[in-house]
């Protein structure tokens, strides 16, 4: 993704304003949910030309192609052109899913992301993935194609609730972990409560725009960014199938750790990094109650992973701290023994 196109500001009218005098466009659509709207849409008000507000239900749940229709269906209604533009004003589920109803509208139009969640601003608005949850497996369904503008402003973070902004931590820790040891060796000497998050997202941003851009299509190092995601995504979908929600970054944060032991496992990782690695991640996060009987079906959700060839498990591992490889092959021995040992059944 062309770092051009990635805006960090504390001045998010003004960037806005400039950026839709450079897009040129025939109508706007500014998509939102409950919450943006109440908390985050006042923010940006003046300074949108005539637009039209399309809200859906916030939530990974509703990451459907039914919503999709509803967007869809709303701009049709409206008349929406292929020169019109669409801004995503929200986390990751907008952002995706705003990216992935824009792109296939009459064949595509433009769209802006807004990310106003820690998550979306140093993640998910990042590197053109767009898509929908599928049948309970998580952006089953989508493509590669980067937002015409991504405009990031911790003002946004202002409105989170506490743990929402914790979630979309764990990707800040997942990038300490796969590319910046000695930014690891500092972060994890900092409370949250001390970290300027400009900074922080900066940093992010940074990282991850740097390895999107050295392989954009995910064929290669890009994979490094799925670090704490193989086993967390399946989780997470897991959790979801059966109603007991979790955020992404609890997911993640799980994932991390399942994923070190098994980097340490390998022969990878030494026992004092992943002591490390796991202390840090505690500190932060609450850990998720995984029942052995539950294994075996967030085994089978892993079979529908996106990296997977074939029927062979494939994730990102630690080399080290601050270093990552992927396309590592997983047995559904090793995975179990992971979640074992993450819920402290070994």
């Amino acid at each position: 993704m062309s770092t051009n196109k990635v805006v960090i500001t504390e001045a998010v009218n003004q960037q806005l304003l400039c950026t839709l005098q450079e897009l040129k466009f025939t109508k706007l659509a500014v998509l939102v949910d409950e919450n943006t709207l109440i908390n985050c849409y006042p923010l940006i008000k003046e300074s949108l030309p005539d637009h039209c507000i399309i809200e859906i239900k916030s939530g990974e749940k509703f990451k459907t192609i039914e919503t999709c229709n509803h967007i869809w269906g709303r701009l049709t209604d409206e008349a929406f052109d292929r020169k019109s533009l669409m801004l995503n004003l929200g986390g990751g589920v907008i952002g995706d899913m705003g990216g992935f109803a824009a792109r296939t509208f009459k064949r595509g139009i433009k769209f802006i992301n807004i990310p106003t969640t820690l998550l979306a601003q140093v993640d998910a608005s990042i590197g053109g993935k767009l898509g929908i949850d599928f049948e309970g497996l998580k952006n089953h369904i989508g493509l590669f194609s980067d937002p015409d503008k991504v405009i990031i402003d911790p003002i946004f973070l202002e409105s989170l609730p506490h743990e929402e902004l914790i979630s979309g931590f764990a990707e800040v820790i997942k990038h300490n972990l796969i590319a910046d040891e000695s930014h690891w060796e500092e972060l994890k000497t900092q409370k949250l409560s001390d970290l300027n998050w400009l900074d922080v997202i900066k940093h992010s941003v940074a990282i991850k725009s740097r390895v999107v851009a050295s392989d954009p299509f995910e064929t290669g190092n890009r994979k490094t960014l799925n670090f704490g995601h193989t086993i967390g995504h399946a989780v997470e979908s897991f959790k979801m199938i059966i109603n007991k929600r979790i955020l992404h970054g609890e997911a993640v944060a799980l994932g991390m750790i399942s994923e070190s032991y098994l980097s340490y496992k390998k022969g990878l990782l030494s026992s004092k990094e992943l002591k490390s690695i796991e202390n840090y991640i505690d500190s932060v996060f609450t850990r998720i109650k995984i029942e052995p009987k539950e294994i075996n079906k967030i085994l089978d959700l892993m079979g529908q992973d996106k990296k997977n060839r074939g029927n062979r498990i494939l994730a990102a591992l630690l080399e080290k701290i601050g270093s990552a490889k992927w396309d590592v092959e997983l047995t559904r021995d090793e995975v179990r023994s992971s979640l074992l040992y993450y819920s402290s059944y070994t």
